[in-house]
C-alpha cells in the first residue's frame, strides 16, 4: 500500500515553451494525488515561465471544483501544485528554495525541459517498498533514463540500463560514477528526505555539476540504491544549455568542462577518506575528466596566463605520469591521449584539430 508523500521539485527558467509539458507529466502519476506534491520554482524567468504555470495551476484548481479527473485513466485525481519565485541564481538555488518547501518524506527532481512517464514515481515507491526492511529502509531508487534530441530522435544511451532490477551499494555505485557508467543525477531518482541532511542538506549553489557533488557526499550514508530498468525519465537536449557549446561561438567554453575537474579532486578525496578501495579508480576519473576537459577547451585559452588549465589540469597530468602508464582502468588510448597533452598540450591539440577536420 502507498503511504508516503513525495515532493517533486521543478527549477525553472526561460523554459515557456516546455515547461508545460513537464509539470503536466509529474502530475498526471499513477502515484495516488493526496501523496504527490508539485513545486515549480521560478528562477527569476524574464519570460512567461512563470505566468504559464500560473495558468495551469488556476485552470486545474477550477476543474477540480468541477470534478475533472486527470487525462490519464490510470493516474488519480489532481496533486497539490505550489509555484515560488526567487530572484535569478541559478538551479541549485532554485533546488534549495523547493527542498526548504517541501512535506514530502521522500524527494524527487524533475528539470524543466524534460518530462517523465506517468507511472515513474508508483515503480520507484513500490521498489522502495519491496526492497525495504523495518531496520533498513531503501533510502534510495532509480529508475532508467533515455535521450532525447532537440528534432524528436533518439539519441544513444548515456546510461545503459540494467536488464532486470537491481540493488547495488553506495560504494558500488560512487564505482560506477567513477567509472562514467553510473547516473549521477537526482532527476532519475527518489530520495529519502533524511539524505538532505547535515553536509548534504542542500546542493552546491554556483556550480553546474550539482549533482554529481551533492551525490557523492551523499552515498556514504546509502547502504542500499535499488535500480530500475525501465527508461521512464526522458532528458530533451536543448542547444545553447549550460553545459553545450554553440555553434557559432567558436572560443566559447562551458564552464562545466572546469566543474567536472573540481568535482574529480573532491570525489578522490571523499575516497580516501571513506571508500580507500576506489582509490585506483578515482586516479582514473580524475585523469580522465583532465582529459575530456583537454580534448574541448579553445586552443586560444591554452596559455600561462590560465592558471587552472597550467596547474589544475597540465601540472596534474605531468605530477601524475606514473599512475597514467600503471592505472589499469585506463585504455591504451585513454593512455596515449594523456601522457601527449601532458608533455605538449597546445601542440597535441592543433594535431588532433587538424586530423578531425576542425
Amino acid at each position: 500500500m502507498l503511504t508516503k508523500k513525495i515532493s517533486v521539485i521543478i527549477p525553472a527558467y526561460n523554459i515557456e515553451d516546455l515547461i508545460i509539458r513537464c509539470v503536466d507529466s509529474v502530475c498526471n502519476q499513477t502515484y495516488p494525488a493526496e501523496l504527490l506534491e508539485v513545486i515549480v520554482v521560478d528562477d527569476g524567468s524574464s519570460d512567461n515561465t512563470y505566468a504559464r504555470v500560473q495558468e495551469y495551476i488556476e485552470k486545474h484548481e477550477r476543474l477540480g471544483l468541477e470534478g475533472e479527473v486527470s487525462a490519464d485513466p490510470g493516474a488519480s485525481s489532481w496533486p497539490h501544485v505550489i509555484l515560488l519565485h526567487q530572484e535569478n541564481g541559478g538551479s541549485s538555488k532554485a533546488r534549495n528554495l523547493g527542498l526548504s518547501a517541501a512535506t514530502g518524506e521522500y524527494i524527487g527532481f524533475v528539470d524543466a525541459d524534460d518530462y517523465i512517464d506517468s507511472h515513474m514515481y508508483e515503480s520507484l515507491m513500490k521498489a522502495i517498498i519491496k526492497n525495504s526492511t523495518e531496520k533498513e529502509p531503501v533510502l534510495m531508487a532509480q529508475v532508467s533514463r533515455n535521450e532525447i534530441a532537440e528534432d524528436g530522435t533518439r539519441l544513444p544511451d548515456v546510461c545503459i540500463p540494467p536488464s532486470s532490477e537491481i540493488t547495488v551499494t553506495g560504494a558500488e555505485h560512487f564505482r560506477t560514477l567513477l567509472m562514467h557508467t553510473g547516473d549521477a543525477s537526482f532527476c532519475t531518482k527518489l530520495t529519502s528526505r533524511k539524505l538532505f541532511e547535515g553536509e548534504c542538506k542542500g546542493f552546491p549553489e554556483g556550480e553546474l555539476n550539482e549533482d554529481f557533488y551533492l551525490m557523492i557526499h551523499m552515498l556514504k550514508n546509502v547502504k542500499r540504491l535499488v535500480i530500475l530498468p525501465s527508461q521512464y525519465y526522458h532528458v530533451f537536449y536543448r542547444s545553447g544549455s549550460n553545459s553545450r557549446k554553440k555553434k557559432d561561438q567558436k572560443d566559447y567554453f562551458p564552464p562545466v568542462f572546469t566543474d567536472i575537474v573540481r568535482n574529480s579532486d573532491v570525489a578522490r578525496g571523499l575516497v580516501k577518506k571513506s571508500f580507500p578501495e576506489l582509490s585506483e579508480v578515482a586516479m582514473r576519473f580524475c585523469l580522465i575528466q583532465r582529459l575530456d576537459y583537454l580534448l574541448h577547451i579553445p586552443i586560444s585559452k591554452m596559455n600561462r596566463k590560465n592558471k587552472f588549465y597550467k596547474d589544475n589540469v597540465v601540472g596534474f597530468l605531468r605530477r601524475h605520469l606514473n599512475e597514467i602508464k600503471t592505472n589499469k582502468y585506463l585504455t591504451k588510448k585513454n593512455r596515449t591521449y594523456l601522457i601527449l597533452l601532458a608533455i605538449a598540450p597546445a601542440t597535441v591539440r592543433r594535431i588532433h584539430a587538424g586530423l578531425k577536420g576542425l
